[in-house]
């Protein structure tokens, strides 16, 4: 992009002014999270039973909800689709002391009985998901561990290609993006599910591909300048890769935001999530991650940096007496 090359921002300037907004979100997202009890998880962790309903007419969500009363109180009733195709999404939460598929059943024909009793309408179920408590558990606990086992990874990765102070600053911008991710998708509605956990790996390497990049640059710019401040090369860095990072993020958010508009509800939480990551992983590569390369890098050469020659001096001249 020519209208951003040879820019030179100073976005080293507004690091901390960066790393605030980053607190507010994130503390935002924790906040949302503990007022509601916990993450708001999809039914592959959670378990349960999830039935979408096709309606002949058209029926509120309220309708719905209100025919369930008497059965749980803790149904989630939701229109999805647009409004023409009248589909309602009802999922109840794991029954006490319900194990077997054959039992969880019973939950599904439970809601149909229901709604048919309450005469909300004609309809016909269309999908029917359920998970047991044991199979969530085991996917939540498998998703933790490759969320982790990606950081480290990553960490390694550019700890042995660069330094390790590099490496532990990528690894935190990585934690960054996630939280980030994960405070929007809480205080946005969206719940935890496997495609929302997919998304968050697939944005962690692709947070970390444009960071490499930088940390590239820095390196080379490191080896010709020397005698600059650290800030200095940094800054220059980010402003020589960011036409770069602009182009890549920009072709990807447009790719994923058709995927959001058209790839219907299944792929909605996908989606949005990869569209709040692209943003948050360019943002953090300009601000965050060079930023924490400062603070823990120093003034340490890089690995492949050649040391800074010794200042000569003059042997000191005595004046004969």
């Amino acid at each position: 992009m020519r209208m951003l090359a040879n820019k030179n921002f100073n976005f080293i300037r507004w690091r901390w002014h960066a790393f605030v907004l980053s607190i507010a979100v994130i503390a935002a997202g924790v906040f949302a999270v503990a007022s509601r009890g916990g993450l708001p998880l999809g039914i592959d962790f959670s378990g349960g039973t999830l039935v979408v309903l096709q309606f002949a007419q058209p029926v509120g969500e309220e309708v719905v909800r209100t025919a369930l009363a008497p059965v749980t109180k803790e149904s989630v009733v939701q229109q999805i689709g647009s409004r023409d195709q009248n589909q309602i999404m009802v999922r109840l939460p794991i029954m006490q002391g319900v194990e077997s598929g054959a039992n969880l059943e019973e939950g599904a024909k439970l809601v149909e009985d229901t709604l048919r009793k309450a005469s909300v309408g004609e309809f016909q179920v269309v999908k029917k998901e359920i998970v047991g408590p044991v199979i969530g558990k085991d996917l939540q606990r498998k998703g933790i561990y490759a969320t982790i086992a990606s950081l480290i990874g990553i960490m390694t990765y550019i700890a042995l290609r660069f330094r390790l102070s590099f490496g532990v600053g990528a690894a935190i911008a990585s934690v960054h993006d996630v939280l980030v991710t994960l405070a929007i998708l809480t205080l946005s509605g969206y719940e935890l599910s496997l495609n929302v956990i997919a998304a968050i790996l697939t944005l962690t390497g692709y947070g970390v591909n444009d960071q490499i990049v930088v940390f590239d640059r820095v390196r080379e710019n490191l080896r010709t300048s020397r005698n600059e401040p650290m800030d200095t090369v940094i800054n220059r860095s980010v402003n020589q890769t960011l036409p770069r990072t602009v182009i890549t993020a920009g072709v990807t958010f447009l790719a994923v935001f058709a995927l959001y508009l058209f790839g219907g509800e299944v792929l909605k939480g996908f989606a949005f999530t990869m569209l709040v990551g692209i943003i948050s992983g360019t943002y953090s590569t300009i601000f965050i991650a060079a930023s924490l390369a400062i603070v823990f890098q120093g003034r340490k050469p890089l690995k492949g940096q050649p040391a800074a020659a010794p200042t000569a001096t003059r042997p000191s001249r005595r004046r004969a007496s």
